[in-house]
């Protein structure tokens, strides 16, 4: 069983009322293996797979619906973390794909639940055993339970090639040979290519209209536009289309013909504030079911009566909470529900929408649910930044503090141009709470779901205008009384990681420390190495950073790069690598931390020889941030937990890098030139 640790050490700058009231959480409790999680229901509704770790490893595990969890059956012994998984329409089989320690080399496998064990599990068939080639799940087929659509790599690094794929016995048969940078496959309701994407070497992304083997270009976005198709309507002569094309801020969701290129409007966020959000369809009505909308919080527009009669029946069972529908059979009428919330440990229920039966199933972290009135509420707040664009951010206090004059960690998040905070239960946060900390999460300009202006802001402005977006935020903090002003530490991963970089080097006596977590240092080297099925988004990334093949481009480049700004770094840093990443290669921390120590400056080092971008082994996990808490605590005077499993200790000191004897090696450069289609 879990322990939890009630420490009651009082640690600098943490007020004692705050250390009486609120223990010392474990850090397993955060960053542990789940008990239960990602729970699915069959297609008909007979079996219930889930998350469950296998020799320490999270890995798949099958019931039948009426059994206990302690009768299921292990179904895999992937010894690295399994991300997800799904049921094939007949439910003959679990289908999940599977890299090396962390390069994100994809392999499809499928694995039969209802097979007898061979060595504990039974056997998963790779049915794409192919080196080097990360497979990519295009379509799995309704009509045919046997048939998936996928792109693979194969014969050239670059473009992904359109196979038909059986799942019973691997067959691979190539549909489509992708020498025009295609670099997406639509399918209708049919399961009939309709719409291919092509991306051309400016970015400009043309949808093309598929009659036998004609291809008509029917709509196009420029490289600072978007655009995608997230389903048909009944008959399947139009798609849906979300775009902010041309005079749109706000992507909106329009229906298209595309034979005559008409576009009728559909609905775009009723307070004019956020993106489209999603669109969810009844795939056997092929109707509407609802609409979200994702600002502090996501918000659901019903189109369905019942669906929405059954969401607020749940919502009324578990009031304060949020109610996901997680999975379901076929006919929807079964569910697995999960109810969550920031400062609550999850739940999953079954529900039986024609009889309105609740079931408990499981609690991911049943010993966090014990603790969970220890837990920190996330706050949505909103500040400006130096030229006055208003910048939404979160911002969590630890449980029991007065809110002021806190030593406070800047969690920064990764993309960007995409990728944004949301609001709910964050490991991190909460962990950092915990230990006494204010977190602020800045959703600075880049972000993605709050308009394209908002998400193109930061082009060109990595150092300068999106670091301004997180300094104001720290400056809005101070101002405020809950920060205090010589207690702050800047942390984050992959974007995040350069951020933290990039604030010690720019911004040094604002921060007491950082904490870059597969960070990129220098943005010549990131955008020489990274993977070539990456070359159709060459020129979305040159127009973020700047384009090194010109002057002005490497000027820009050479400016917002934290490497060529070392000197200027001054307080103490910790750096974490994955060696395997394949987006912000080991060289990107190596070149840096050589830079810092030839200076005498304080830097600290964890390499992970088995992971890649981002960490996924809890002992890993935990070791990372036993690690983090230990140098906060030096830094800015939180608490932390000094006691950990001998497995965690073991993985640190193994983690843990001597900077006295790294060296460079240059990553492997992908050279756009040679990333032109084979012919």
């Amino acid at each position: 069983m879990k322990k939890i640790f009630y420490v009651l050490i009082l640690m600098i700058g943490l007020q004692t009322t705050y250390a009486q009231e609120v223990p010392l959480l474990d850090r397993e409790l955060f960053y542990g293996n789940p008990e239960i999680s990602g729970g699915q229901l069959s297609p008909d509704g007979k079996w219930i797979s889930f998350m469950k770790q296998y020799e320490g490893i999270m890995n798949i595990w099958v019931k039948k619906v009426d059994e206990p969890f302690d009768k299921a059956r292990p179904l895999t012994d992937s010894k690295r973390p399994l991300a997800g998984y799904f049921w094939s329409e007949n439910g003959k089989y679990i289908l999940y794909v599977k890299d090396k320690n962390g390069d994100e080399n994809m392999n499809i496998f499928a694995v039969d639940p209802t097979a007898n064990a061979t060595k504990g599990v039974p056997e998963s068939r790779n049915l794409t055993p192919l080196n080097e080639v990360t497979a990519q799940i295009q379509m799995v087929s309704k009509k045919d339970p046997d048939l998936m659509m996928i792109g693979l790599n194969n014969r050239d690094k670059a473009w992904h090639d359109l196979y038909s794929l059986k799942i019973s016995t691997g067959e691979l048969k190539k549909i489509y040979e992708n020498k025009d940078r295609i670099t997406g496959y639509e399918f209708d309701w049919d399961e009939k290519l309709r719409i291919l994407s092509k991306t051309d070497e400016k970015g400009v992304t043309q949808f093309l209209y598929k009659e036998g083997d004609k291809l008509t270009p029917i709509y196009e976005t420029l490289v600072t536009e978007g655009a995608y198709i997230p389903s048909w309507n009944e008959d399947n002569s139009k798609f849906y289309l979300v775009t902010d094309k041309g005079n749109l801020d706000k992507s909106t969701l329009f229906l298209m013909d595309p034979k005559t290129k008409e576009m009728t409007k559909i609905e775009a966020d009723p307070k004019g504030k956020v993106d489209f959000g999603g669109l969810f369809m009844d795939r056997n009505t092929r109707k509407m079911i609802s609409t979200t909308y994702t600002g502090d919080k996501t918000e659901n527009y019903w189109k369905d009566k019942t669906w929405e009669a059954n969401y607020k029946f749940l919502q009324s069972k578990f009031p304060g909470r949020e109610v996901d529908f997680s999975s379901s059979t076929k006919d929807y009428s079964k569910f697995l529900i999960s109810v969550w919330g920031d400062k609550y440990a999850s739940e999953a229920y079954f529900f039986d929408a024609k009889t309105k039966e609740l079931i408990f199933q499981y609690t991911p972290r049943t010993e966090l649910k014990k603790v969970e009135k220890y837990l920190a509420s996330m706050t949505p707040i909103t500040y400006k930044s130096s030229d006055g664009l208003e910048i939404p951010a979160y911002l969590t206090v630890p449980t029991g503090s007065t809110g002021k004059n806190l030593p406070t960690v800047v969690l920064v998040h990764g993309g960007p141009k995409g990728p944004r905070d949301y609001w709910g239960y964050n490991a991190t946060v909460q962990f950092l709470a915990n230990r006494g900390y204010a977190v602020l999460q800045p959703n600075f300009r880049a972000s993605g779901g709050y308009g394209k202006q908002f998400k193109n802001g930061g082009d060109l402005q990595w150092g300068k205008l999106m670091q301004d977006d997180i300094t104001w935020g720290v400056k809005y903090l101070i101002d405020k009384g809950v920060s205090d002003k010589n207690k702050v530490v800047i942390m984050g991963g992959s974007y995040g990681g350069y951020a933290t970089l990039a604030g010690l080097a720019f911004t040094p006596n604002l921060y007491a420390g950082g904490v870059d977590i597969v960070g990129p240092s220098n943005i010549f080297t990131l955008l020489d190495s990274v993977p070539a099925y990456w070359e159709s988004g060459r020129a979305f990334l040159y127009g973020m950073v700047g384009d090194p093949k010109t002057e002005e481009g490497k000027k820009l480049i050479k400016e917002a790069s934290p490497l060529f700004s070392v000197d200027k770094i001054v307080k103490p840093l910790l750096i974490i690598q994955g060696a395997n990443d394949p987006r912000v290669k080991q060289a990107e921390a190596d070149q840096i931390v050589i830079a810092l120590r030839d200076k005498g400056k304080k830097v600290n080092y964890i390499l992970a020889d088995d992971e890649g971008h981002g960490f996924r082994k809890p002992v890993n996990n935990m070791a990372m941030y036993a690690e983090t808490e230990k140098f906060l605590a030096e830094v800015i005077g939180g608490r932390y937990q000094k006691e950990m499993p001998e497995a965690v200790a073991k993985r640190l000191k193994e983690m843990t890098v001597d900077i006295t004897k790294v060296t460079y090696t240059p990553a492997e450069k992908t050279s756009g030139a040679a990333q032109k289609p084979v012919k």
